[in-house]
């Protein structure tokens, strides 16, 4: 099965141009509302129960949606998804804007994240069918893989920025016009693909796969605040058991929402494998990061930020060499190393003192770990869509994509559960940061982990 390919006249540079802002606009959005929070439950009297609600209920829907959403654009147009995704991000965030209780704007936060879940996968899976396999491939894979961990660090520093000079809402009017002028670009850049035949969409598969994944992200999500209280273990309960009937489903699907010829691939599942890994280190490091600078050093949020922004520097190094290397020795060294600057990194934050001394050992710490979240994501996203089916693009991204969002749920809980095991309900400073450095090991545990996980990746050249 083959997709159209695309028509002359294409500018690549242009249309990845138009993927990577739409993708970027997607990242920045799931994380700049962190910073607005305070402002927003003042102006529209939400409670923390409620706020926490303007979070919670994006990524569940971005978790749930993003695999079904990548399959239903292999089979009914990549163009036309991504296309409609836009509209529907584009109103969800008016509407977000536009919100004058607290209720309304978490209703369209969850307009906002439908539309989210399906730009995604539809604009990676265009982006593999502008790219044949290759060089130009890799090279287009690590800028959108790069701006992933860029673009959540980013949010959370911009956010702020964007609430303290204009107000909460323009991080969401802000997007609309982005929006209309993505939409206006689409159609002159981006040519259509789509699976040839038509199949038919596994619709069964996609609701249940999508009430699982819904499920098992509002259990992740809902463990912070409850613990292991009935509101943690009843979703994840029926994650479980939507899990065992999308088994049964799918054994007996003429068109399966994952087709199983893609788990054969060993490149694709490590992959997945380093890109979960990495969401766990990268959002498990902004939430810890977050709490010892603002608690146990009590640096403004502004100060904060700059200093989360040296990230970037090793960032962006490795994601511009390290498609080049990829492209000559193979994704295997560079996912090692990406997962072993990234537990070196969690592993030397361990030794963070009570005090600003602290400082430059935090600052060299994040250079190192934008270094491994760069190298990391760009092998990762290579060996999980790089080698895939033209016509199993859409659930390839989806799958990858949605490894990242359960990977990025994963590090806040992670980080959570081991901090207050390791504080076990104590309330001073030094217990505040014993409990961070117990969280920061786990990170550099679980990127050890990963390192060995990729291992297991082929050693030839992608």
């Amino acid at each position: 099965m083959m997709t159209a390919p695309p028509r002359v006249g294409v500018s690549k540079p242009i249309a990845l141009a138009v993927l990577c802002a739409a993708f970027f606009m997607g990242v920045l959005d799931s994380t700049s509302v962190f910073a607005a929070l305070p402002s927003i439950g003042r102006d529209l009297g939400m409670g923390q129960a409620s706020l926490s609600w303007v979070v919670t209920i994006y990524g569940v829907i971005v978790a749930g949606f993003m695999l079904p959403c990548g399959r239903l654009a292999d089979l009914i147009g990549r163009r036309r998804v991504f296309l409609v995704a836009i509209a529907i991000f584009a109103g969800g965030s008016l509407a977000c804007g536009l919100a004058a209780s607290g209720g309304a704007l978490i209703a369209a936060r969850g307009v906002q994240a439908l539309g989210a879940a399906a730009l995604t996968p539809a604009a990676l899976a265009l982006l593999l069918s502008l790219f044949p396999d290759g060089p130009g491939r890799n090279r287009a894979l690590a800028i959108w893989g790069g701006l992933g961990g860029i673009g959540a660090t980013c949010g959370l520093v911009l956010g702020g920025m964007v609430t303290d000079l204009a107000g909460w809402v323009w991080i969401f009017y802000v997007n609309v016009p982005v929006c209309g002028l993505l939409a206006g670009l689409v159609p002159r850049v981006l040519p259509e693909s789509r699976a040839a035949g038509r199949p038919k969409l596994d619709v069964p598969g996609g609701l249940v796969i999508s009430g699982g994944l819904m499920l098992l992200a509002l259990g992740l999500l809902e463990f912070p605040t409850s613990g292991w209280g009935p509101r943690t273990w009843a979703p994840l309960a029926g994650a479980a058991v939507a899990g065992g009937l999308l088994v049964l489903i799918e054994r007996h699907s003429a068109n399966p929402i994952l087709p199983p010829r893609l788990f054969r691939s060993r490149p694709l599942v490590i992959g997945n494998a380093v890109i979960l890994a990495a969401g766990i280190c990268v959002n498990g490091l902004l939430a810890t990061a977050t709490l010892y600078t603002q608690q146990v050093l009590n640096l403004s949020p502004l100060l904060f930020g700059t200093i989360l922004a040296s990230m970037t520097i090793g960032s962006v190094l490795t994601v511009a060499y390290g498609q080049r290397v990829v492209t000559h020795s193979g994704v295997r060294v560079v996912a090692v190393s990406g997962m072993g600057l990234l537990a070196v990194a969690g592993a030397s934050f361990r030794l963070l003192p009570a005090d600003h001394t602290g400082l430059p050992l935090l600052l060299g710490g994040l250079i190192v770990f934008g270094a491994g979240m760069g190298a990391a994501f760009v092998a990762g996203q290579i060996a999980a869509v790089g080698g895939v089916d033209p016509a199993d693009a859409g659930a390839a991204s989806g799958i990858e994509e949605t490894s990242f969002t359960i990977g990025c749920i994963l590090g806040v809980v992670i980080v959570t559960a081991v901090s207050m095991a390791a504080v076990a309900g104590s309330a001073t400073g030094n217990d505040r940061l014993s409990g961070l450095h117990a969280a920061f090991t786990a990170l550099a545990v679980i990127a050890a982990a990963g390192g060995l996980a990729s291992l297991t990746l082929p050693r030839h050249p992608q």
